[in-house]
């Protein structure tokens, strides 16, 4: 209904393309980068929570243009049913957070009639967890492109530093090279297949 539409196929494919060599050089992750042609999904290329034993294909569009931006994320939603699927599968009975009281907050029902667990549960909330001494960064694959998060500890709960790489803040800055030589109307069409989320742009 959609993808073979002609209208929506007129105003979409050739509209914002932008090449391999310019989504990387802008920086851009997820279905931004995919479109133009790069295969590139730190589930697969930087494996984190056993991704790497689950099936399922990295989508890679052709002519990185609103067009393929549309289809690459299509494709993806049928991605993520593969992995809930064998998800599901291996999901083992019982409990999913571990029994440990100093990084879990206790059931609510607890914490209001159990003065250990509100002692717990107020610990955790006023003085949090305390990472080790050091620095590190860990990107995910987020639906937007690559969330990732860089920490300095010096040991106590609070962060010295804590900078966010936000997909959607990243993946807008091609946004005037996407619209060089289209119309003003193309521009809704544009910014729509950036897929942004202003929480993460207004900064």
């Amino acid at each position: 209904m959609l993808t073979r539409n002609a209208v929506w196929v007129g105003r979409t494919q050739g509209v914002g393309a932008l090449t391999a060599a310019e989504a990387i050089n802008y920086s851009l992750s997820g279905p931004m980068l995919r479109a133009s042609g790069v295969s590139y999904d730190v589930r697969k290329d930087k494996p984190y929570l056993d991704y790497e034993t689950y099936e399922f294909d990295v989508v890679v569009g052709e002519h990185g243009d609103v067009y393929d931006r549309y289809l690459v994320r299509l494709e993806e939603c049928h991605q993520a049913n593969r992995i809930l699927a064998q998800a599901l599968e291996r999901l083992p009975a019982g409990p999913v957070n571990v029994a440990d009281p100093r990084v879990i907050l206790p059931p609510k029902s607890r914490a209001m009639n159990d003065m250990e667990a509100m002692i717990y549960h107020f610990k955790q909330v006023m003085e949090g967890v305390k990472a080790p001494v050091g620095e590190a960064y860990v990107g995910i694959e987020n639906p937007k492109g690559e969330l990732g998060n860089y920490l300095v500890s010096d040991g106590t709960a609070k962060p010295v530093r804590w900078r966010i790489r936000p997909p959607s803040f990243i993946n807008l800055s091609a946004l005037p090279k996407m619209a060089e030589g289209h119309l003003l109307s193309d521009l809704i069409a544009i910014n729509a297949s950036v897929d942004i989320v202003m929480g993460e742009v207004d900064r």
